[in-house]
């Protein structure tokens, strides 16, 4: 499997808080739940730095227990995670972290999945139109509970007030039944993502995008998937990335279409199925990459490095 990802924050006054990343043969992307200017959450590290080390563990979990469901994979994660700040953070706040999660694995001639909440994962079948699962649970959720923030012009200060008020009143719905589920603090959650497999070998490719991504389609209505698989694999996803910009640039008042930020963090990571396309052409960095540029990604190897010592210190018993 061959992966080709970008991501981008909506605004270079806030930090990224989705994160997309890949292994040999998983790939996982959360869409960390941001929370408005002004909000409290009870979590010291916030939202981004939820996203990174849940995705880092997630990828983890998939890549080094294929044995594992990717629910249990996710569980796991969540639990980890929960205990990394479960002694500085209050976690019992409503506004506490959370994330969409969505993670791809090969797994011997199978294709696996896993999507939970409003991330999208996109599969270019080879017998049919593209398949496409999210989770529309909190669509259906604030559906009645976002009129009076989508009346309003994005950016304005009635906006701003509408969509804490928006945000808070959503809390209540989080992580219960006849709600919607995220990643949070409870493993459970886990138990309520899309799951399903299907033979690698009839998928072309794979799409996991972002809200902040996917929106050119299930919100702006300017393109569909056929032709969004089909910009990814001829001009990658920074391209997408590209025309999401460009469509929200025209309409920074959400006028034509109502939405909580005028420039949503996008991130989209597109997958060939071995054998069935050539890879990209690879294009080499302008600069090398430094500690500082890697970002999440320098929390990833770290935390594969505490795996592999983990290992090498504690061998376990082959499979019988």
């Amino acid at each position: 499997m061959r992966v080709w990802l970008a991501s981008a924050p909506g605004s270079t006054e806030r930090l990224n808080e989705d994160f997309v990343a890949a292994s040999n043969d998983v790939v996982v992307l959360l869409d960390g739940a941001g929370t408005p200017t002004g909000t409290e959450s009870g979590c010291s590290h916030g939202v981004a730095w939820y996203a990174r080390q849940l995705g880092a563990q997630l990828l983890i979990e998939a890549s080094v227990t294929p044995r594992r469901p990717l629910t249990e994979a996710l569980a796991v994660g969540i639990n980890r995670v929960r205990d990394m700040h479960a002694d500085t953070c209050d976690l019992t706040h409503p506004g506490t972290p959370s994330a969409t999660a969505i993670a791809v694995r090969r797994n011997g001639r199978d294709l696996e999945y896993l999507v939970l909440a409003d991330s999208v994962l996109v599969l270019d079948v080879l017998d049919g139109a593209p398949t496409v699962v999210t989770d529309d649970r909190l669509a259906q959720t604030s559906r009645t509970l976002r009129s009076e923030m989508d009346a309003l012009p994005t950016g304005s200060p009635e906006h701003a007030k509408a969509l804490r008020s928006y945000t808070e009143s959503l809390a209540s719905y989080r992580n219960t039944e006849g709600g919607f589920w995220v990643a949070n603090t409870d493993p459970a959650a886990a138990t309520h993502a899309l799951t399903g497999s299907l033979p690698a070998d009839t998928v072309r490719a794979a799409a996991l995008l972002s809200d902040g991504a996917s929106r050119l389609v299930d919100r702006f209505g300017l393109t569909d998937w056929t032709d969004t698989l089909k910009l990814l694999g001829e001009e990658g996803p920074a391209e997408l990335i590209r025309r999401v910009r460009v469509a929200e640039d025209s309409d920074p008042h959400g006028e034509r279409w109502p939405r909580g930020k005028a420039n949503d963090d996008a991130s989209a990571a597109y997958c060939w199925l071995s054998g069935i396309r050539s890879d990209p052409e690879p294009v080499a960095p302008s600069v090398a990459p430094t500690a500082k540029s890697k970002g999440p990604f320098l929390e990833l190897e770290r935390a594969f490095d505490l795996v592999r010592s983990r290992r090498d210190s504690n061998p376990q018993p082959s499979d019988p």
